[in-house]
């Protein structure tokens, strides 16, 4: 039960770094528009995001605001109620964090504060919130397929302990 408390602890840590920074955003990058960080590479770019990822859903704050929030309180429960490993503890959490970090954005603002351009590819500008969301769905996703993996491999050697065979000779 600490354990969970703690993720809990640490996702709230995630929000008050992603809204800390999502603040220094407004007040430093808004008058101006973007820095340039590392020229055609990276700058910081003041944009506010009325949808969720690469704008999708744009202007249905009601709906987003509902689904992110369904969505979170089950992540919740997941963290507080469900055994797991500190690979997927860690993933948990991570969404959890990113995922009120652009909540609290859409509730407040109805956009959401974005500010990291990425120049050498055409790709949607984001935040930290949203970093930590991907890495946690990357994580949990390796995490499931290594999980798979590994059971997979140990009913193969169950079953050739036990001696039952596949049908294939």
């Amino acid at each position: 039960m600490i354990v969970s408390f703690f993720s809990v602890l640490v996702a709230a840590v995630l929000v008050a770094v992603d809204q800390l920074i999502k603040q220094w955003a407004t007040a430093v990058l808004q008058p101006v528009g973007a820095i340039t960080v590392l020229p055609g590479i990276l700058e910081l770019r003041y944009y506010l995001n009325d949808g969720m990822a690469f704008s999708m859903l744009a202007g249905k704050q009601t709906l987003l605001i509902a689904m992110t929030s369904i969505m979170l309180v089950c992540v919740l429960l997941v963290l507080l109620l469900r055994k797991m490993g500190p690979w997927e503890r860690i993933s948990w959490t991570l969404i959890l964090g990113g995922g009120i970090g652009n909540l609290i954005d859409r509730f407040l603002n109805g956009v959401v504060v974005d500010y990291i351009n990425v120049l050498f590819v055409n790709f949607a500008v984001f935040n930290f919130a949203d970093i930590c969301i991907t890495a946690g769905v990357i994580s949990l996703m390796a995490w499931v397929l290594y999980d798979s993996f590994r059971k997979e491999k140990a009913e193969m050697s169950s079953d050739q302990v036990n001696g039952v065979s596949d049908g294939t000779n």
